[in-house]
């Protein structure tokens, strides 16, 4: 058999609530050059079964049927089955686009520098989505350059999981799916982005992302602001803290010490912090002191190549202290990264 162009990885463990619905949204994409490989990780409702009738009604639909291994496992036993060109991948309640993958194939193929397309997303059913999730969507559909994805890298993850199609060879050249406690798509885009590698996104909405009280963000320690944090520090450290002769993090507060906590265990040059609450100044933490913000360009100055963490979680306080930065010269992905 010839090798389609896509090769959809769709994961499913007891969604046979939602399948039926994600599969006929695969089965209505415009472009018909492609396989369903679907791992059913150890079911026991009836996704398995599901499965088995799709793939006898249309030969597209490749069935992987799996005790239960878990997510990451999975999906890297179904990405050894996908033989195509490009991997797109998908989770079994959510709803594709039918020009979905048209359109992510056809962009891939015009840029061969570009390596993992994503695009907008649309959160439903409208009744159970949360602010959370909607103001977290938000600043999902606002990055969609290269430039934008990867200044933000170390936020949040940027790419929504379901959304994106891959270049099979890069993503198995990366070594596929790794078990590290935290987010597996968050390590991957990491990963792919200390590689060099190019992220965009399409600007249409092409998947509809189901939100709902189960989802393994909520359910999962995996997906966890503890975990998030040690994915960052781990990263940070082999990437843009990497040869730094010190550290500062802008933020004493929460996200700062829980940070800060990471980067020392891995052996970061942790020299100070900033912050502008008058509470915090003067006092210590983690053993070094801190300094209001408006001395931070004197501080700067007594190193030869520090690099700059902004860690204020609150709302609001990304902008400010960006627009602080730069008006005092410093420059995004070169001298200071905002990780909140």
């Amino acid at each position: 058999m010839n090798a389609p162009v896509v090769s959809v990885l769709l994961p499913a463990h007891n969604a046979a609530t939602t399948l039926p619905e994600t599969l006929a949204s695969l089965r209505a994409q415009s472009l018909s050059d492609s396989e369903v490989v679907a791992v059913n990780d150890g079911s026991s409702d009836e996704s398995g079964t599901i499965l088995q009738a799709c793939a006898a009604d249309d030969p597209r639909v490749r069935p992987i049927q799996l005790p239960r291994v878990g997510l990451i496992e999975a999906l890297n036993r179904g990405l050894s089955a996908c033989r195509g060109e490009f991997v797109a991948r998908m989770d079994a309640d959510d709803l594709a686009h039918p020009l979905r993958f048209e359109l992510q194939a056809e962009r891939l193929r015009a840029q061969p520098g570009l390596s993992v397309v994503s695009c907008l997303v649309e959160p439903f059913p409208s009744e159970t989505v949360t602010e959370g999730f909607r103001r977290y969507v938000e600043w999902l559909n606002g990055l969609t350059t290269p430039t934008e994805i990867a200044r933000d890298m170390f936020i949040e993850s940027p790419l929504p999981h379901p959304s994106v199609m891959l270049r099979r060879t890069e993503l198995l050249a990366l070594g596929g799916y790794h078990e590290r406690g935290w987010a597996e798509d968050y390590d991957l885009w990491l990963r792919y982005h200390l590689a060099g590698k190019r992220m965009e996104k399409i600007t249409q909405t092409l998947l509809r992302w189901r939100d709902h009280p189960e989802r393994a963000t909520r359910t999962d320690a995996r997906y966890s602001v503890e975990n998030f944090l040690r994915a960052k520090a781990h990263y940070l450290l082999r990437g843009p803290l990497r040869g730094r002769d010190a550290v500062i993090i802008w933020g004493a507060g929460q996200m700062g010490r829980r940070l800060s906590k990471h980067l020392v265990r891995g052996g970061a040059p942790l020299f100070a912090f900033v912050d502008i609450d008058a509470g915090k100044i003067g006092r210590t933490l983690r053993g070094r002191p801190i300094h209001h913000a408006d001395e931070l360009p004197d501080i700067w100055r007594q190193h030869t190549h520090a690099a700059l963490l902004a860690a204020v979680g609150s709302r609001g306080a990304r902008a400010l202290i960006r627009a602080r930065l730069q008006d005092w010269g410093f420059v995004e992905t070169e001298d200071f990264w905002c990780v909140a």
